[in-house]
């Protein structure tokens, strides 16, 4: 009770400290919000029947020295699993009450994945915050356009583009503390840095961006005993280079590459210590993007490599030695995307074809992987119309058949729409719903393992939502979405008769899930902001680490010009942590309870914003608790930074 009372104190104390202007000043209307996601092209976010969560730059500024999954996070619908463990801890991230390999990740609308791994999902450590213009969080199943891994919602990661000016560029550094609730570490335990340069000169565009990233101080595992775990150390490099050039005002080509790595420690198990378990992951992206515009329409190709290895030393302690294992995969995209307007009807024509091959080269002691077998790929003609009424009525139809070079086809559609009821000078009310189908291609693991099956289907899901969209002048927006999800054939390892060591095997159990989405804006003065948002998510199986109830209510202020200060709370409920007991060689089934947390964060700018001062504090409360059983959790810590622009 004593610190729910604090946090309403601190609340309120950050709201009477908002400077009121008694002059009333112009209000400017703001330009429509624009989101490409929803349709590959340009489209205005009231013209869409899907349910969109924009993260602007402005957003990721105030959110200086965090990293992409902490502002992902804070999204509605939105659950990382394992977003507050030590950094060299992988994360999982959850969509409405689904698994990673159901969210789609596309970075300037590639997707990518790791053909590697188990699932094929993407590890978003491998991203840098600053080195991004803005995030895109398409929630709904989305394979319709965006094929296979699209069945719970898409997370579009827009790169910062070149400058209009000749030359610009900035640096920007923080350090700060790494502890869990127990331990205290030094202010250098946490330290980032970024450099970026670009311009345009005459019609050559270029961008070059490079950062890094040290983190100290803390185990990977939690000691649950008096014996204190040695810290286990996380380094990344992250960089970008982009070239373009405009041949004339109708035709561009774009090209990029990207480079990332990350090195580190790991420990051996839930409450279990290792000194001599380490990793590393490396990953390279190159790409091209030719675009034309031509009178009633656009067309634009997007061709791109992407090659990932990591290297895993895990101590063996049954042979008192190091096992070495090596994971490769390579990933080739080409989409090609038109979009035709026919504006006598007001109708978006947007047809494509995506080409995709996986493969994956791994050797380990417990068995190999061979890319010359290890391999597939796809062909998918994809078609959506998008029709935009001139009375407030938008409906978006279409479908895709994927052909797979292991199981043959397989076709899915959606229809959205949308109708706004209201759009006058004050007030706005807009209602939507979709049903969405959905499918999810079998990892290259899942096929071609030791414990791989050829026989394996797509997972299939169907998607219904339906909500509405409120706002009154710029003051009040309030969002609401029902959803209701059934998946089908989905991918479990399972141990058989035939198959002593296990079998990757489509299930017969349908997996049925649904929930609440709930965001409300308010906006009573310019200084003042306030967010609240709400997730009820109900699965009655398949829910490990999945909370039923999430809260999140943020209040942003500017107490005085060029000054910004937010309070982040959260109330996370109760997760299922079921965990496999190599003592009693059986899954036992844990709780984890629920958690709160308030954040804090503040930057003052000077000098015409060419330099901007930040600092944050995370788990105000110090709060001790499990985000993943077994592993520490980060408790109260300190991040200071400055921003120069030029």
């Amino acid at each position: 009770m004593k610190k729910q009372f604090v946090i309403v104190s601190a609340l309120a104390c950050l709201f009477a400290t908002a400077k009121i202007s008694a002059q009333e000043a112009e209000k400017q209307e703001e330009l429509d919000e624009i989101v490409i996601s929803a349709t590959k092209f340009n489209l205005k976010k009231e013209n869409t029947a899907k349910v969109i969560h924009k993260i602007t730059q402005e957003d990721l500024k105030n959110n200086a020295g965090k990293s992409v999954i902490d502002v992902i996070n804070n999204v509605v619908g939105v659950e990382i699993k394992g977003v507050n463990t030590n950094s060299t801890e992988p994360r999982s991230t959850y969509i409405r009450g689904g698994r990673s390999r159901q969210v789609l990740v596309l970075i300037d609308g590639i997707p990518v994945s790791d053909p590697s791994g188990i699932n094929q999902e993407y590890d978003l450590r491998l991203l840098s915050l600053n080195q991004i213009e803005s995030i895109e969080v398409l929630k709904g199943a989305s394979s319709t356009l965006y094929g296979s891994g699209a069945a719970t919602g898409v997370i579009n990661i827009i790169l910062k583009k070149a400058s209009e000016d000749k030359i610009s560029g900035g640096y920007e550094a923080s350090f700060g503390t790494n502890n869990d609730s127990e331990t205290s570490s030094n202010v250098f335990s946490d330290l980032n840095q970024n450099a970026n340069f670009s311009g345009t000169l005459n019609r050559v565009k270029f961008l070059a961006s490079f950062g890094l990233i040290s983190k100290d101080g803390m185990s990977s595992a939690k000691s649950n005993t008096n014996t204190k775990f040695e810290n286990d150390k996380y380094y990344s490099e992250n960089g970008l280079l982009k070239l373009g050039y405009d041949f004339s005002d109708n035709f561009s080509i774009e090209t990029f590459m990207n480079y990332d790595s990350f090195d580190y420690d790991f420990d051996a198990d839930i409450y279990t210590d290792e000194k001599l378990n380490d990793g590393n992951q490396n990953q390279l992206r190159i790409g091209v993007k030719p675009r034309f515009t031509y009178e009633n329409g656009e067309l634009y190709v997007l061709a791109s490599y992407n090659d990932i290895k990591r290297k895993v030393n895990q101590f063996n302690s049954y042979g008192g030695s190091i096992n070495t294992s090596v994971y490769q995969g390579q990933s080739y995209n080409i989409d090609a995307v038109n979009k035709f307007n026919l504006t006598n009807i007001n109708l978006q024509l947007i047809t494509g074809v995506n080409y995709q091959k996986h493969d994956n080269n791994t050797t380990t002691p417990y068995g190999n992987i061979d890319n010359k077998l290890a391999n597939f790929n796809t062909i998918d003609p994809y078609v959506s119309a998008v029709y935009i009424s001139d009375f407030g009525l938008n409906v978006n139809l279409g479908g895709r058949l994927n052909n797979h070079s292991e199981y043959g086809s397989n076709f899915v559609y959606d229809f959205n729409s949308s109708y706004n009821f209201l759009n006058i000078e004050n007030t706005n009310l807009k209602v939507l719903a979709s049903y969405s189908s959905a499918f999810i291609t079998p990892s290259t693991y899942q096929l071609f393992s030791t414990y791989g099956n050829l026989d394996l289907e797509p997972e299939t899901s169907e998607t219904i939502e339906t909500g509405f969209e409120l706002g009154y002048k710029n003051i009040i927006e309030l969002e609401a979405v029902y959803f209701n999800r059934k998946e089908e054939e989905a991918i479990i390892y399972q141990n058989l008769p035939d198959f002593p060591y296990g079998i990757y095997q489509n299930t017969d159990e349908t997996i049925k899930v649904n929930g609440i989405e709930a965001n409300l804006r308010v906006k009573p003065i310019d200084q003042i902001r306030l967010n609240v948002g709400y997730t009820y998510t109900d699965k009655e199986v398949d829910v490990d680490y999945i909370p039923k109830h999430k809260f999140i209510a943020s209040l942003e202020s500017n107490p005085f010009k060029n000054a910004f200060v937010s309070l982040v709370y959260k109330n996370v409920g109760e997760r299922f942590a079921p965990y496999y007991d190599s003592t009693v060689f059986a899954t036992v089934e844990a709780t984890l309870p629920k958690y709160n947390l308030l954040d804090l964060n503040a930057n003052y700018k000077l000098l015409n914003e060419k330099v901007t001062l930040f600092g944050s504090v995370t788990n105000l409360f110090n709060e001790d608790y499990e985000d993943v059983l077994g592993y520490s959790t980060r408790g109260r810590n300190y991040k200071l930074g400055i921003r120069l622009q030029f």
